[in-house]
Formats: C-alpha cells, structure tokens, sequence
C-alpha cells in the first residue's frame, strides 16, 4: 500500500468518525442548558484533528482524488457547529467563528470549482454550495454584515438561475423560495441600512449622564437577565430560513454590539471576473484559515449576551415545553423574558383597522386620553379576574384552523408566574393578557403589550407581511419606527438630519433613566430590573412609543392603539408629563412633523 493510499485511508476514516459525532450533536435542541458540553467539545475536537490533517497532508490527499469540495464540506460543517453553539448559547465568540469558516469557502471557491468540473454527473455538489450559500447568509445577517448580505444573495440568485438551467430535470422551487424570502427580508432590513445597530451599543445606549444614577440605584432585589424565549407566527411574514423579521429585530436587540476592528464595515469587493477579494485573514494560497480573525469579532470585555431560544413557527405544546424547560433551569434571583408576536384571529395577520392620518391634526381637544389605571383589567363584581378571562381570547399559533391546539391562552402562561417573568406581547389581541396581572402564582409579571391596532400616517406602511409588527419595530429600533410611523424614509432624511434625531432621543432616555432611578414609588416589579442594559432599555422605548402613539392617535376608540405596561411606570413618564412629552414634540420639529401629531397649542 503506497504512502498516498495510507493518508486517503486515515482521511476516511477521520470523516466518518467525525460526521458520526456531527450528526449526534445536529439535533440537540436549541434550547435549555445542554449538560453534555462535554460531547459536544469532542465532536469541535475531531473536526479540528480533521481540518488539520488535510492541511498538513493536502498535496498527497489531492494526488489520492480529494475534491476541493470535500474541503469545503468540512469548513462548512465546523461553520454549522460553531452557529448551532451560538443558538444554543448566544455566545458571540461562536457566530464568528461560524463566519470565519464560510468567508474561507466563499474566498477560495471550495464549491464552485467542484461543481462546475464534475458537471450535471454530481448534482449533490450543487445542493451542497445551495445549502452553504443559505447559512452563510444566515450568518451574515444576524452579524448586520450588510455588504456580505448583498453579495452573497446576488450569487445565490444566480446559483440558483444556473441550476435551474443546467440540471432542468431537477425541481429547484424551494430554492427560488429561498432567494426571494432573502430579497424580501433585505428590503424591509434595509430601509434604515446607514443607521445605529440594534445591538446594544456603549456608544449609542450608555449614556454618561445617567450612569452614575444607574450605578447608585438599589432596589430591595435585583434580578438577573439571563434567559429569552423569542418566537412569532403570523401568515407570510417576512423571514429567511428560520428567523422571521420580528424574531430577528428582537434577536439583535438582546445582544451586545461589539467594538472590534471586524464591524468597522470593511469593504466586500467583486473583481470582474467575479471572484471575491477577501478582506479576513483566509488565505487562499496557504490554505490556513486565520483563527485570529474571531477575536477580532469579539469584545472581550463585554458581558455574556442573555441566552435566547429562537423557536421557529412552534406548537402550542412545544412553546410551553419550551417555556418550562427553561423556567426549570432559570438561576435563583433570575429573570424570563417571554416574547411572543402572533395574531389573535386564525389565519388573519393584525394588520385590519389601523389607523392613518391624514394631515394635521394639531388640536388640544383632541389629544387622547390615557385608559383609566383602575380598570386596566376584566374583574368580576368580587374584583376578581373570572377564571373563563383566562381562557377567552388567544394568539393563534398554527398552520390551518382554529382549533384549540392552536391557540395561546393567557392562562396558558400562569403556570410560569412561579418564577420571574417580563412578558412581552404584540398581537391585535394583547390586551387579553392584562388578566395575568393579580392571577400570578409566586411572582408579579412584567408585562408589555402592544397596541391592538397599528397607526401610521401612510395605509401601505401597515402590512405587517412586509414590515414587520409595529410595536416590536419601536421596542427595537425607536427612531426608525418613529419614521416609519410619520411616513419617512431614509431616501427623505439627510444623515445630519437622523444623527440629529438620534441624539435628541439619546438626550430624553438619559433624562429617563434618572427620574426612575430616582423615582420613590416605581413598583418592585420595574425596579427590580431596571438594572439590567437590556431590559431598562426596553422600558424607556416602550415610554417613547407610549407617547408617541398617545400624541398621534385620534381619541376615538384611543385604547386600541396604545400599548399597556402592568404593574403601572411611575406617573413622571408617562405621555402627559412634560419631560416625555416635550421630548416627542422636540423630535416632530426636528423632522418636521410636527403637523402629524397632537400637541397642546402654547
């Protein structure tokens, strides 16, 4: 046997050994703490012992017959490791060392090359680079690489243009699917691409006036954010692969934003033969991957992002599965947040009866009028939630029907009440979840919900289908839901303009975050969280769109487009104190919209 064939030999059998080990670990769900870490350590490990085999014995291997695509398969299975741990664990080191591995196939063509000399005979080839194309987009996205986002969906369009044309006895709908899901999601992603991230950024969330309030502030107890369970399920919502848009906005929104060299945006270029000029430390002539390259990715001194299950399109059953799993292996003195966007009619999307308005409406007469706090709930005459509340309304959660599988009850969440919990709701049903407040079986909720009617002042911004649900677009991104709402895109606003707007919105939740945490009777609910970044942050947007959607709306019916916060904020930010609402007033002039909303004639 020649030195070649003992080399191909030990190849072999580190590839079966280590897709042995890859598909044990594929199916671990992606959530819940996984106590085997230990396996799947040994499954990194033997895809590493692979990669660095055929490195050092790449010329004998090549003399043997290995393909350049049976090197790109290995890269891309170590990518899909490495995205499954950041699933599991939200764990930044990992999105980027996923992102390594693809930039290092997509570099050196691993794919291309065996599928465009084998021909039609290997059509697996193809499925292969098909498959890697859409996780590396996947991964791109969720990193807001938005240049890699644009380059690799114009080749993925164009791969997939090719198959249909070279292998025509192959049905290639579903990947035609997937090509228009990604140009769907750019669309709506990028209306605001040239502004701030959605990840929490010291640059644009620390705020150095408030700071020292924070630091000070000392609440009877303190909970830890740790653990998210994020899911939607509307009717042709946007998406790609597994990730709808809300899903996505929320995702990003619960995650640290690095400071590293890597998100200074380098440039991704084409040549014009089309070959891609890599701007990582992946060489094409060395074939070494550069591992260097992930700790430019990271922030080290940044805390761990909160863990999130992202459960896509789910059960009812399973979400609750879900819910308990997590809620059983929640640490002491830790915090759930359960966020959850569904229509509440089978088979409809909540986007009937908005509101728009037509013009200006500046009128101190019509300004709208706040519910009554004291009947935020349904109560029976002993003042009592009745227990059929509970299981009267739902969010719709399945593909046909409207059966009871379907549906989320609030009494559905209950069970979870034993343990801290920040809910989160955004649904034209909502409001049915105000019953939880009082019927809590250890612990007081935190709950937001939306309004159940979205307001814009342009009709065609409200189809959720494209846009994505309103009352998550301000929890997540403020300003470009501000925007969105008056009809302004980024085509009508000078960057100066929305920098401009950006530091007045800044300015208003430094001032927010003091009064609360110098505020003597916020409830222990709020309090108790208004230390973690993630959570306080949704608090103050959720103050902002309050008042926004309070100054815009008509009075009419006003309960339908306002969101609702239980246990009550402190009266000194809501939409009819000054500092708020001064602040909405501020932002409206500076952009001149001023004519869209309600304010007091002074």
């Amino acid at each position: 046997m020649s030195d070649n064939d003992v080399v191909s030999g030990t190849f072999r059998a580190l590839v079966e050994g280590a897709d042995r080990k890859f598909a044990r670990v594929r199916d671990v769900p992606a959530y819940g703490r996984v106590h085997n870490q230990h396996y799947f350590h040994k499954v990194f490990k033997a895809y590493m012992r692979l990669w660095k085999y055929q490195q050092e014995n790449r010329a004998k291997l090549v003399e043997a017959g290995l393909n350049r695509w049976e090197i790109g398969e290995i890269a891309s299975r170590i990518g899909q490791l490495y995205f499954g741990q950041y699933m599991r664990t939200s764990e930044a080191r990992f999105l980027a060392e996923a992102y390594v591995f693809y930039e290092a196939i997509l570099s050196r063509r691993y794919f291309e090359g065996g599928s465009k000399s084998l021909g039609k005979k290997d059509l697996g080839v193809r499925f292969k680079e098909l498959r890697f194309y859409a996780r590396f987009l996947l991964v791109s996205l969720i990193l807001n690489r938005t240049e890699m986002v644009q380059l690799l969906a114009e080749r993925f369009k164009a791969l997939v243009d090719d198959s249909r044309a070279n292998y025509r006895e192959t049905n290639f709908k579903e990947w035609r699917l997937v090509v228009q899901e990604i140009v769907r999601f750019m669309k709506v992603d990028t209306a605001f691409m040239n502004v701030r991230p959605l990840r929490y950024s010291a640059m644009f969330d620390s705020h150095p006036a408030s700071l020292p309030y924070v630091a000070r502030f000392h609440a009877k107890r303190v909970l830890k954010f740790q653990d998210a369970l994020l899911t939607s399920y509307h009717r042709n919502e946007a998406k790609f692969a597994e990730l709808t848009l809300d899903t996505y906005r929320m995702l990003q929104c619960l995650e640290w934003e690095p400071s590293g060299s890597f998100y200074q945006k380098r440039p991704v270029e084409s040549k014009e033969n089309g070959s891609f000029i890599e701007h990582s430390g992946a060489s094409a002539a060395s074939g070494v991957i550069d591992m260097n390259l992930a700790a430019d990715m990271t922030d080290p001194s940044l805390p761990p992002n909160p863990r999130k299950a992202v459960i896509y399109r789910p059960s009812v059953t399973h979400l609750i599965a879900v819910m308990a799993t997590i809620c059983e292996e929640l640490p002491v003195d830790s915090v759930m947040l359960l966020y959850l966007s569904a229509s509440g009619t089978a088979g409809r999307s909540n986007v009937n009866h908005l509101y728009n308005s037509g013009g200006s409406q500046k009128s101190s007469k019509n300004k709208v009028p706040l519910p009554n706090q004291n009947t935020s709930r349904p109560e029976s005459c002993n003042g009592k939630a009745e227990s059929s509340d509970y299981y009267d309304k739902y969010l719709w959660f399945g593909p046909r029907g409207n059966g009871g599988e379907n549906n989320l009850y609030p009494g559905d969440i209950i069970p979870f009440t034993r343990r801290p919990l920040f809910l989160i709701v955004d649904s034209d049903n909502s409001h049915a979840f105000k019953v939880l407040r009082g019927a809590e079986r250890g612990e007081t909720a935190a709950l937001l919900l939306s309004p159940l009617r979205p307001a814009f002042k342009n009709p065609a911004d409200a189809d959720l289908t494209q846009n994505g649900s309103q009352f998550t677009f301000f929890l997540t991104a403020p300003l470009s839901a501000f925007c969105q709402l008056v009809g302004l895109t980024s085509s009508d606003t000078e960057t100066d303009v929305y920098t401009g707007a950006e530091s007045i919105l800044s300015d208003a939740f430094s001032k927010w975050e003091v009064i609360l945490c110098t505020s003597t009777n916020m409830n222990l609910v709020w309090a108790q969280v208004i230390p973690d970044p993630f959570l306080r942050r949704l608090i103050l947007r959720f103050i902002f769109c309050r008042a926004v959607l309070v100054l815009f709306c008509p009075p009419e019916d006003s309960e339908q487009y306002l969101p609702v916060c239980l246990p009550f904020l402190p009266n000194s930010v809501s939409p009819d104190s000054e500092v708020v609402q001064s602040t909405v007033l501020r932002l409206a002039k500076h952009l001149r919209v001023d004519d869209c909303f309600n304010f007091d004639d002074t």
